[in-house]
């Protein structure tokens, strides 16, 4: 089966090292990118400064995340993709680095701000290199990999940072980051080699066959991507991208001071317990997957999904002030389905815009998305839970799933028939 991008086939070894280290890097990217937020209030109070003036660093990067990523996603398309990972890396480990040894609150805000710059370089860039050398089948089970790396990458935070604070200080958990950061841009800048000169035969061999576009009804690399958007029904898929990054990181930002305001449990148990997100995430992925494989529609497989996630919040808002595990049970449901749908919508959707050159623009555009939705989030239910309660601010995130289904359910037959003939007209330029 010949890889989505058109770039000569790997030997399974190969495939077995390029899927390992594409999972090292963005386990990598969480490790470095989410200790502020969970050292945040540690921070705030070792440097005595105001709780919301610390998390100010957290929304720029969310912020800066999200502006970086359409921006390196064209970019991901035009230049060596190993190259600005290997760039994203290092400079993201620098910024850890100084965040590590700097006291000044402002001085931190910046830099976490430019961190959330130089790690929107990673991800368009990885979608557009895994597209270039796995096949379909390939690159599904990457993405579940990478996606589960992600969620390790989360676990070890919310570990990494409470040792740190017990063996030496909260500097420490931006310490080890920045070291594992380094360590890991070399192991892709090497071990990924071999990976730049096949990405560049392959789209040679690609360039070569579009001369005959007219004859064999190719997809054409160049074409505008304001068409492919109208083509492909992607419009109102973004809106669901923003309402799945908003309930993904506003929750997990959220739950330990949720568990802690309605249910009065310190503070560290409270934290301890955003642990079990990434856990059901990890289970919901492989379900998500597996899902996926059958159905063959990626907006399909997150109706599904978007209808789990509605039933939950129903149940949550029943339960949620009466029963504390019952509560934690279904917020880890309901964040798992998320992470469900964030594989399909942000790992698998681009891909079909592989053979139109957009696989690292839309990846940027749809990840810019989701990470307005978090930002947006982020902010939004700390002012709702302060205007109203947490009662209210459960209501709207019923609301956001509840739209986000139908406006799914709405793309899901536009979306399949791109879907299908971009897998047709990739099975031609094989051919």
């Amino acid at each position: 089966m010949p890889a989505l991008g058109g770039s000569a086939g790997l030997t399974q070894k190969q495939v077995h090292l390029f899927s390992l280290m594409c999972c090292l890097v963005y386990g990598t990217s969480y490790l470095t990118r989410y200790n502020f937020m969970a050292a945040v209030s540690a921070i705030a109070d070792s440097l005595e400064v105001s709780h919301q003036l610390a998390g100010l660093a957290v929304i720029g990067s969310f912020i800066a995340y999200g502006i970086g990523q359409p921006i390196f996603g064209v970019l991901g398309d035009r230049f060596q993709p190993r190259v600005l990972i290997f760039s994203g890396l290092l400079l993201t480990a620098l910024c850890n680095a100084l965040i590590s040894v700097i006291s000044d609150i402002v001085a931190l805000i910046v830099i976490w701000f430019i961190n959330g710059i130089f790690q929107s370089m990673l991800w368009p860039p990885l979608v557009r290199i895994m597209s270039q050398h796995l096949t379909r089948e390939q690159y599904r089970k990457t993405s579940v990999g990478v996606t589960t790396a992600s969620s390790i990458g989360t676990i070890a935070v919310y570990l990494l940072v409470p040792l740190s604070i017990m063996v030496s200080s909260w500097r420490l958990s931006f310490v080890v980051p920045a070291l594992i950061g380094v360590l890991v841009a070399f192991i892709w800048l090497f071990g990924t080699r071999e990976y730049g000169d096949a990405a560049r035969i392959g789209e040679q061999e690609i360039g070569g066959q579009q001369g005959n576009s007219k004859v064999t009804n190719m997809p054409i690399g160049d074409k505008g991507l304001r068409t492919l958007i109208m083509a492909s029904g992607i419009g109102p898929i973004l809106l669901v991208v923003v309402f799945q990054g908003a309930l993904r990181d506003g929750i997990t930002t959220w739950m330990p001071s949720y568990i802690q305001d309605v249910y009065h449990i310190q503070t560290s148990i409270s934290i301890l317990t955003t642990i079990i997100l990434p856990v059901f995430s990890i289970l919901s992925v492989y379900i998500a997957a597996h899902v996926q494989r059958y159905v063959a529609n990626e907006i399909k497989t997150t109706v599904y999904l978007w209808m789990i996630v509605v039933a939950a919040t129903v149940a949550l808002e029943m339960l949620f002030a009466s029963n504390a595990i019952g509560s934690v049970l279904l917020m880890a449901i309901l964040m798992g389905c998320v992470h469900g749908i964030n594989l399909m919508l942000i790992s698998h959707v681009p891909t079909h815009f592989a053979n139109y050159r957009k696989v690292s623009t839309v990846s940027g555009l749809v990840n810019a998305c989701a990470y307005l939705g978090s930002a947006v989030s982020i902010y939004g239910i700390s002012v709702l839970t302060e205007w109203s309660s947490w009662g209210f601010t459960i209501l709207v995130l019923g609301c956001m799933s509840i739209i986000g289904l139908a406006v799914s359910m709405l793309c899901v037959r536009k979306w399949g028939a791109f879907a299908q003939s971009s897998e047709a007209a990739h099975t031609r330029i094989q051919l």
